[in-house]
């Protein structure tokens, strides 16, 4: 996998005395238990816990640094805001220079943020959209938008269910404790050539509309794949589908390369 530019992300610094107690209530992010340097991934909820906007989290010194697509950051920090009527908090926007480089789908979720300028050739744009589908990495409004709960989606591996409250947490434990959702974010490998079209309706022998395709691509290494939501009723991995004609292998996110 080339070298992934991040410098163009929103990088956000959240400082003040009340930054960790803060952001903790507020996202799913268990922040206190961040080793320094430490980063993960996660979400802030409306209060009826769905997905207001994705964020990674850079654990510094005397800082807390959110990042997210571009497009989420006029909106995470006015959700930030909203929610720091009498913290020590204060959120900026910031430039940063910053990469990743993951060898499989998997590290994509697990590699941090390096802030330092990407130190050799980046990643395309066709190559970084393969990649991202690879792993399952969301884009806002595409894969993921305010009708989503966190645990539909591959940021359900991160959720903390031992951390204490944060806004949106009561409805998330309801359906961690009921046992499943009414559907999952999947991974699909098409039988076939070319990639099928975003929207495409999943199909099934015993249910005609059991998903919506969200992003789709042709990868070098799986072939035609998509990502897709899929009814709780077929999600299950290894399960078969139909889309656009053609048969469909159900698979959990991030893909693993034939090789792993």
């Amino acid at each position: 996998m080339p070298i992934v530019d991040y410098s163009h992300w929103g990088h956000l610094a959240v400082t003040g005395g009340d930054r960790l107690r803060f952001l903790q209530g507020l996202t799913t992010i268990n922040v206190t238990a961040l080793a320094p340097g430490g980063h993960a991934w996660g979400a802030i909820l409306s209060p009826k816990g769905r997905v207001l906007t994705v964020i990674e989290a850079t654990l510094e010194a005397e800082r807390v640094l959110l990042h997210c697509e571009p497009t989420l950051v006029e909106k995470t920090v006015a959700i930030l805001e909203r929610y720091a009527v009498m913290d020590d908090v204060v959120t900026e926007p910031v430039t940063l220079a910053a990469h990743k480089v993951w060898q499989t789908p998997a590290e994509a979720w697990t590699t941090p943020m390096l802030l330092t300028p990407p130190p050799g050739p980046t990643a395309s744009a066709d190559q970084l959209e393969i990649a991202r589908v690879e792993a399952g990495l969301l884009v806002y409004g595409q894969d993921v938008d305010e009708d989503a709960f966190p645990f539909e989606t591959p940021l359900g591996a991160f959720l903390d269910y031992g951390k204490g409250c944060y806004v949106g947490q009561e409805p998330v434990f309801r359906v961690h404790a009921q046992g499943h959702g009414a559907r999952m974010l999947r991974g699909l490998r098409i039988d076939g050539d070319g990639a099928v079209s975003r929207g495409a309706v999943v199909k099934h022998a015993e249910r005609d509309k059991a998903g919506t395709v969200t992003s789709a691509v042709v990868s070098p290494h799986l072939g035609s794949i998509a990502l897709a939501y899929l009814h709780r009723t077929v999600w299950a991995p290894g399960g078969e589908v139909e889309v656009e004609g053609r048969r469909a292998s159900v698979f959990e996110l991030p893909f693993a390369y034939p090789c792993d």
